[in-house]
């Protein structure tokens, strides 16, 4: 653990170009991304059934999309960044960086959506590498956190596979489509970024991944071989 007798606070993050590997982190402008996002990463109006999870009613077009977007900027400070394929250019998905607590350097992962084109592909491991990298490593945070609906399996199975801890249940945390939503609470902090980071960049690279894309050997796997080697 850091010592905290000099700690100052962190930056608060800003809107952030990324190139990685295989996927371009890059801010969300409403002229480059709107149509993209909606029609593109997400399929129009199949967005609701992609996003059931989200807290706000069901988009009517990409009017309430555009609306949405730009109240969780200007109203909640969110930062959104979106997922282009550097193979194809094509825009895949987003994710933002949300309730920044600077002074205590945590910040959140929300608004997840990851469209069908990242399915069974290293884009979405390589995107919250790339988001997770940035926290840790050029903003200086000590805990960033990941929070789904209890009932949302495949976010949940999602940060435990990207290597988050499972916090807990919080009990009828918030009001999500007129209905209790209990919100399950995830982490990475600071000390353990090495050991993901390690785990992360061998996953990402090309020698794991056959000559169909398919991986050799799972994320998870991985991270556990490094964590073994750590205690031996």
């Amino acid at each position: 653990m850091r010592d905290l007798a000099n700690w100052t606070g962190c930056p608060v993050p800003q809107p952030v170009l990324i190139e990685g590997r295989y996927v371009r982190l890059e801010p969300y402008e409403r002229k480059v991304h709107l149509e993209a996002l909606w029609n593109d990463a997400f399929g129009g109006m199949a967005i609701n059934p992609l996003l059931k999870y989200f807290t706000q009613d069901d988009f009517s077009g990409i009017e309430d999309f555009d609306a949405w977007l730009s109240a969780v900027a200007a109203k909640s400070g969110w930062i959104t960044e979106v997922f282009r394929d550097r193979a194809t250019g094509n825009i895949t998905g987003m994710a933002n960086y949300m309730r920044a607590d600077p002074a205590n350097g945590v910040v959140e992962v929300g608004g997840v959506a990851h469209g069908p084109a990242m399915a069974r592909s290293p884009l979405s491991t390589e995107a919250h590498y790339l988001m997770a990298r940035h926290v840790f490593e050029d903003l200086g945070y000590r805990r960033y956190e990941w929070k789904c609906h209890s009932e949302n399996q495949p976010s949940r199975s999602a940060a435990l596979r990207l290597g988050f801890t499972f916090e807990g249940i919080f009990r009828q945390h918030m009001i999500s489509k007129h209905a209790n939503r209990d919100t399950a609470w995830y982490s990475m902090i600071d000390r353990e970024w090495p050991l993901l980071k390690t785990a992360f960049e061998t996953w990402l690279s090309p020698e794991n991944f056959d000559s169909e894309g398919r991986q050799k050997r799972r994320l998870e796997d991985v991270r556990a071989e490094y964590a073994a080697k750590e205690q031996a």
